[in-house]
């Protein structure tokens, strides 16, 4: 086969969720964020098996990703919208019955013009100037929107993933000013949030690299196996090179395998020279520039010729590639191409 193998373990992303679930403060709910098409991993698939799980609380950024959750997962689950009530979703939130986490007062206003006595939460900014009405805003709006009903209020950690940088307790001191003596749900943590401690959960924690693998959540299961089928294995004599550009050059008799997947498949061209592939647990460096359709990677060392190799796999997870290429897990989640043959480990 010459297209790449992209494996997902249900069961490791069901394992995460438990992990995390299990951190929560006692008598809070854990949700779970499948935006993204969970973060690329195909967002009916993950969350039919965290629904199986128990999970009654989703998230989504757009009301079209959460019509489409709703087609697979039912009727009985909340699907909470981040990007709140835009223009034109009205028909969406109120067929797909989702709650939009209204970000401003104009927000507020569509909504109840559009779908009055339809379910809404609030998203408060605490300082990371990204989403959610700014603190004088939700004072103005403050007596108005409770007395309209709100099913949560929220708000997002900027630095959750660094635990001693001091933006933590001040979004944390902000979102209890803001939030104080309402008899409303709230949200403030993410993956990074839980892992802050109980005072930063409040009713419902909202999980979502943590469930795919990804850090700060150390102790997670990896969740994605790529491994790249071998086109051609040639051999080159010191001084010949590799790749567009001549950027990697043999200092030695060198075995140089080709494979079958580049940048169009999400493998970022500054993976060039920098990052690994491996054969089971040997590591083979990757040589020459990423190209659109194919990678090289020098496998000289291997006593035999390899079928396929390996980038994410246990010996190299969505962390540490990222490292090589000098981005987040997040970007090599969310960029894995649509060419890969996705096999479905723990699928029911």
């Amino acid at each position: 086969m010459s297209r790449a193998s992209l494996d997902i373990d249900l069961d490791a992303i069901a394992a995460n969720w438990r992990a995390l679930d299990g951190a929560g403060a006692p008598g809070c709910a854990t949700g779970a964020v499948v935006k993204a098409d969970a973060y690329g991993l195909g967002a009916e698939r993950v969350a039919r098996r965290l629904r199986e799980n128990g999970v009654g609380h989703f998230f989504v950024a757009l009301a079209e990703e959460g019509a489409r959750l709703r087609v697979a997962l039912g009727p009985e689950p909340e699907i909470f919208v981040f990007s709140g009530h835009m223009e034109g979703d009205g028909a969406l939130l109120r067929q797909h019955r989702l709650v939009p986490l209204l970000n401003s007062a104009a927000q507020f206003e569509r909504h109840l013009q559009a779908l009055a006595g339809h379910s809404f939460g609030i998203q408060l900014d605490t300082g990371m100037n990204r989403l959610g009405m700014e603190p004088a805003e939700w004072q103005a709006l403050r007596r108005r929107a409770l007395a309209a009903g709100p099913v949560l209020i929220m708000s997002h950690l900027a630095c959750a993933d660094e635990p001693g940088h001091p933006m933590n307790r001040q979004q944390l001191a902000a979102f209890r000013e803001l939030t104080a003596g309402i008899d409303v749900p709230r949200s403030l943590a993410a993956t990074g949030g839980i892992l802050l401690g109980p005072e930063y959960h409040f009713d419902l924690v909202r999980p979502g690299i943590g469930l795919y693998g990804g850090a700060p959540f150390a102790s997670a299961r990896p969740v994605v196996r790529l491994r790249l089928p071998v086109v051609q294995i040639r051999s080159l004599s010191p001084g010949e090179s590799v790749g567009y550009g001549n950027s990697w050059r043999a200092e030695r008799p060198a075995r140089i395998a080709t494979v079958a997947a580049g940048y169009a498949d999400g493998l970022l061209r500054a993976l060039s020279n920098r990052a690994r592939l491996f054969a089971g647990d040997i590591a083979c460096p990757l040589v020459g520039r990423v190209s659109m359709d194919l990678i090289t990677a020098e496998v000289t060392h291997l006593a035999d010729p390899p079928e396929a190799l390996d980038i994410l796999c246990p010996a190299q997870g969505i962390d540490a590639l990222a490292e090589a290429a000098g981005t987040i897990g997040y970007e090599i989640l969310t960029g894995l191409g649509s060419r890969y043959v996705r096999r479905y480990g723990g699928a029911r």
